[in-house]
């Protein structure tokens, strides 16, 4: 391999080249025995690129397909993000927080979201590994917010597929004339909240991580057709809307204020969520550094623009004050006397929430697959299947998990669990990024280090003091204003740092201004959320910080001392004339 206009490629070998398992300090590949070795380059990849690009990955045994493209990555974020969240949370938020000013509700969130989409771009085409952000984190953060990070939305991505489930069968019920709860099972003696078992829900669950066992490619395929369905049904939604739209049915534009419009954004947000899981995805993608731009941010840049059209062609249709909290879009047809086309947007509901479950489970058994190939979980979970290409053993342990979920738990107990992670790692996501353009191991000296730490501290201090102040009104704009400044300063202290680090391909615009953005709104958002969701927040990272002390820290360690002290063949893999990384 070689490092040719920016970009690595791949070489040829007349021999055997052999992968190793350690590295020196400079990044360079060490030589273990009398063994033919694969070098890298200094120019190009860090010791913890190397370490997450050739090393882990051979604990998986056998390779992932390569066989995505930026069309795929397009459908693959369309479905994982256009799920039920649109048609649940818009008329909520519309009727009690936004009025028609929803739209720009929706356009806040898509603005936060595109940022944090850029940020797991960027490290997605350098690192093209399956492990989505507990690789990238683990590179520039280290192995324990790694840990947090990757766990906590792991955690979060079961119980939401197992909420998707749950949500899948009473939508289903309902579409069919019955009871949302048709399908459960009531067995008396058990706990309020658990006592109603979904088959149905789990019946959902097993049939899409079938779907995503039998090969990438496959689910692939059948999530843009099943998107594209999707995209229709919405571009019926919208134009209908515009159709029957009334201009006066958008005054007042925003009845209850820019609180208002800020407080339904930051619910309107997780019908954003999603995009992350195409990230997993970066190791079977043929050529990241053009596909994964184009699937990642393009995508999200379109769904935005959907979202908005979809939010303003509901409240021209509907006067805010008339839009159904929880069936906006099937009420709104009724009104205009359209009755056969609530059908269609159920439909569509349950599409979107299918799709949603099928890139979930895809990304959720890559992010176990890369956790195990670091040993923090038992290897077992890391291997892939030679005939399919996919981590057969993780998407079953997943499944496994969510399943249990769903046929206990019921949505009023599921609902919001856990959903500060996702926020939470985006802000991490920023961070990580302005970590790797300014600091680097090499060549930062410590006044310098400082420098980096000091900037690093004011942006996040900042903005989570902003954060606090909007939503605890204290000071009023005075504190907001002074919190924005003291924010500018930091970024702008942060531009003043020379950068230690160029991408290698492809990089977010304008660093450190739009990650420091990203960790701006993140927290803004993250303070919106309730009590109750820190409390679950702090008692799952406690717990996986037990298990990452007493556990995880000494098996990767094992491993680690293992494999430095291997010689000649051991921990070596052949790879004669096989594809190491391609950006």
């Amino acid at each position: 391999m070689k490092q040719g206009g920016g970009r690595w490629t791949v070489v040829k070998s007349q021999q055997p080249l052999k992968l190793c398992s350690s590295y020196s300090a400079d990044g360079t590949v060490v030589s273990a025995g009398e063994s033919k070795l694969l070098a890298v380059e200094q120019a190009g990849l860090l010791p913890g690129e190397v370490h997450e690009l050739l090393v882990l990955p051979l604990a998986s045994e056998h390779r992932m397909n390569r066989c995505l493209t930026w069309w795929d990555l397009s459908w693959l974020a369309f479905g994982s993000v256009v799920g039920s969240g649109i048609f649940v949370v818009t008329g909520q938020e519309a009727r009690f927080h936004a009025g028609p000013a929803i739209v720009l509700s929706y356009a806040a969130s898509g603005f936060s979201a595109l940022l944090s989409a850029l940020c797991y771009t960027e490290f997605a085409v350098d690192v093209p590994v399956a492990g989505g952000s507990f690789s990238f984190l683990r590179i520039e953060l280290g192995d324990f917010l790694a840990f947090v990070a990757a766990g906590n939305i792991l955690l979060e991505a079961l119980v939401g597929a197992a909420g998707l489930g749950r949500s899948w069968s009473s939508y289903f019920a309902s579409m069919v004339k019955s009871d949302p709860d048709f399908f459960r099972i009531r067995i008396p003696g058990l706990k309020p909240g658990f006592d109603l078992l979904d088959p149905l829900a789990v019946a959902v669950l097993l049939i899409t991580n079938g779907i995503a066992i039998s090969g990438t490619r496959k689910t692939s395929i059948l999530t843009w057709m099943s998107s594209l369905i999707t995209t229709l049904v919405i571009a019926f939604i919208i134009i209908i809307g515009f159709i029957h739209g009334k201009a006066s049915n958008l005054s007042p534009f925003a009845p209850f204020g820019v609180d208002g419009v800020f407080n339904a954004a930051a619910v309107v947000y997780w019908s954003y969520s999603g995009f992350d899981m195409v990230a997993t995805m970066a190791e079977e993608t043929k050529k990241p550094s053009r596909d994964i731009p184009i699937g990642l941010v393009g995508s999200m840049s379109m769904i935005t623009v959907i979202y908005c059209l979809m939010a303003l062609s509901l409240v021209s249709m509907v006067k805010y004050t008339e839009v159904d909290a929880d069936a906006a879009y099937s009420v709104a047809f009724v009104q205009i006397g359209m009755s056969w086309a609530k059908y269609l947007v159920s439909i569509c509901a349950l599409k979107g929430m299918t799709t949603s479950l099928l890139v979930g489970s895809m990304g959720q058994a890559r992010y176990t697959t890369q956790i195990a190939r670091s040993h923090m979980i038992p290897p077992f979970f890391a291997l892939v299947h030679p005939k399919t290409g996919t981590p057969v053993n993780a998407t079953l342990l997943t499944t496994l998990c969510s399943s249990v979920i769903a046929l206990f738990s019921s949505l009023d107990v599921l609902s919001s669990v856990f959903s500060i992670s996702t926020l939470f790692i985006f802000m991490l996501m920023a961070v990580a990024l302005l970590v790797r353009r300014y600091y680097s191991r090499e060549s930062t000296g410590k006044s310098e280090l400082a420098r980096v730490l000091i900037c690093l501290f004011v942006i996040v201090g900042s903005s989570a003091v902003g954060a606090v102040l909007w939503h605890s009104r204290i000071l009023g704009w005075i504190g907001y204003t002074v919190a924005a400044c003291v924010w500018f300063l930091g970024t702008l202290g942060m531009s003043l740092l020379p950068k230690q680090r160029a991408p290698k391909v492809w990089g977010v615009p304008l660093v450190p201004w739009l990650p420091s953005l990203s960790v701006a709104t993140n927290l803004f958002l993250m303070g919106s959320l309730g009590t109750e969701a820190f409390w679950r927040f702090i008692v799952c990272t406690a717990v996986m910080f037990l298990y990452y002390f007493f556990v995880a820290v000494h098996a990767t360690y094992d491993v680690e001392h293992q494999n430095e002290g291997k010689t000649n063949d051991e921990g070596v893999q052949d790879a004669t004339d096989q594809e190491v990384v391609v950006l």
